[in-house]
């Protein structure tokens, strides 16, 4: 029963999880990182390349790349 659940976990639910902490810890550089990996881990069972657009992202990415940017805004202003 334990590699069953583990086959039904995604990547991209790991890079999400890891991205939502280093929101939490402001750290910019790692957050621009784990997006660039949440992309291309959503992407590659569709064709490798292909941008995923961002209005298909579901909620809570959608709310992870909302902090993202925050933290970018709030850098630019320093």
């Amino acid at each position: 029963m334990g590699d069953m659940s583990r086959e039904q976990i995604r990547l991209s639910d790991r890079i999400l999880s890891a991205l939502e902490l280093s929101l939490e810890q402001n750290d910019i550089k790692i957050s621009e990182l784990l997006t660039r990996a949440l992309e291309q881990s959503m992407t590659r069972n569709t064709g490798g390349g292909e941008f995923v657009e961002r209005r298909d992202y579901p909620p809570e990415i959608e709310a992870a790349m909302s902090k993202l940017y925050e933290l970018r805004d709030k850098q630019d202003a320093v």
